[in-house]
Formats: structure tokens, C-alpha cells, sequence
């Protein structure tokens, strides 16, 4: 986008060949030319939060690996 714009290819011709909306390369371009190329490496690392901590996580593995009748439970495998 920031090439072809760069060539100077009008915005709504740069949306219609990258195959995305005129606002979206507004965003790139305008962002590549406040930050440069580390613009165009992704900042995210993606995903939710993680809902459980560490402590729960490793509580939680073990009851897994446990069966339920250990637990007291009537039935004899996990089930979702």
C-alpha cells in the first residue's frame, strides 16, 4: 500500500487492488509515515488475556489428570 501509494497511485486505486477499503490504507499510510517501516511489523501478540493464573492453572492440570471418583464424584471419566 505504502509503495503503490508512494507511485502515486490514488488511495481509492491502492483500496481497490490490496482488496480492502480506502479508510484502511489511510490508516497504513499515515501510520508508516508517523513510525516509519516499524509500522509495519505487527505490535500485538494476539489473543485474550489469560483468564487463570499460573497457580490455578497447575490446580487445574492436576484435577485433570486425576479421575473423579477421587473427588468423590459418581462417574468414572471427565466429560465436558
Amino acid at each position: 500500500m505504502v509503495l503503490l501509494s508512494a507511485q502515486g497511485m490514488a488511495v481509492a486505486r491502492v483500496a481497490e487492488v490490496t482488496f480492502t477499503s480506502a479508510d484502511r490504507v489511510r490508516d497504513v499510510i499515515h501510520n508508516f509515515n508517523a513510525d516509519g517501516f516499524d509500522s509495519l511489523y505487527p505490535k500485538y501478540s494476539g489473543g485474550r488475556p489469560r483468564t487463570f493464573t499460573l497457580p490455578e492453572r497447575r490446580e487445574i492440570k492436576k484435577i485433570v489428570k486425576s479421575r473423579p471418583v477421587e473427588h468423590d464424584l459418581p462417574f468414572s471419566t471427565w466429560s465436558l
